[in-house]
């Protein structure tokens, strides 16, 4: 684990962080305290990682296409 901020993590190095921190809270082997610490820190990731998905799905467009079957331009994808 690091002491990068979150914030300034891709969502690569925050999947990877928190893969770390739900071995070491699964195994159980940790300290009362560090466990909170360790749970925050997580919840602070999954949430970085939330946040990551969703800026690279609205930037995904479906191609739209014309009655021929030609492409005709992009739209947002649904339920954006």
């Amino acid at each position: 684990m690091t002491d990068r901020p979150v914030s300034e993590m891709t969502f690569e190095e925050a999947m990877a962080e928190l893969e770390q921190v739900v071995g070491k809270l699964e195994r159980g082997d940790v300290a009362l305290e560090e466990s909170i610490t360790l749970y925050e820190r997580g919840a602070e990731l999954k949430k970085r990682c939330e946040s990551k998905l969703k800026e690279a799905e609205e930037k995904v467009a479906a191609i739209t296409l014309d009655d021929e079957g030609n492409p005709a331009g992009l739209k947002p994808v649904e339920g954006q």
